[in-house]
């Protein structure tokens, strides 16, 4: 299994038999380039998970690739004109051959007076890869690989940092960090403060990182 990071919450997936791209938004860059892709997944549907103006080119480009979509998302892509699949945590399907779970449900507080809305996470081949989307949910299986949000407004440091110990996962990637000047900060502290068996591995951005 490789992943791609372009920055921020979008991720490519490569496993043996499928290429999945998550959360392509308005801070990650180089995503529209993909091709080949058997899916793309979204989690929820803030602007920097996915961006309204690039997505009907990459599905254009990509005609074999189903669009999967959180429920809170089903209007935004609904207006792009766009065909989709609707998933709800407790789904689980396949896409390019690779096993799908869907968890979570519920978007991470931002502030009381700002309504929660619906995110989900994606759990693929059982537990090989994890991204959370903007959530803290743990899921009951055990996690090898994490993508780890690393800075939001619903995040803190600290919070980051009990969530990758509840996952404990075999390797840890920093991802969500495109609202940090210096994210190498967040990144040491997860590296310092880490489960034991845990790694944390910086994907570089836009190249190929074999998990």
């Amino acid at each position: 299994m490789r992943i791609v990071h372009y920055g921020h919450a979008c991720v490519l997936l490569e496993t043996d038999n499928g290429r999945i791209l998550l959360d392509p938004g308005a801070f990650s860059e180089g995503f529209d380039a993909e091709r080949e892709l058997d899916a793309v997944l979204i989690t929820h549907q803030h602007f920097d998970h996915i961006d309204s103006e690039k997505l009907p080119g990459l599905l254009e480009a990509n005609p074999n690739a189903k669009l999967i979509v959180d429920p809170g998302s089903e209007e935004t892509v609904a207006k792009l004109g766009l065909e989709y699949q609707v998933v709800r945590p407790g789904d689980a399907f396949e896409v390019g051959g690779t096993a799908v779970n869907v968890v979570g449900g519920q978007h991470a507080v931002i502030h009381e007076d700002i309504p929660v809305i619906p995110n989900v996470g994606y759990l693929f081949e059982h537990g090989a890869f994890y991204h959370p989307g903007d959530s803290f949910h743990v899921p009951e299986q055990k996690v090898d690989v994490l993508g780890l949000p690393t800075g939001a407004p619903w995040l803190k440091a600290g919070e980051a940092v009990d969530f990758l110990r509840a996952v404990a996962p075999r390797v840890a990637v920093p991802i969500h960090e495109a609202v940090l000047a210096n994210p190498a900060m967040h990144y040491g502290l997860f590296t310092n403060l880490a489960p034991e068996g845990t790694e944390v591995r910086v994907a570089p951005r836009g190249e190929a990182h074999k998990l």
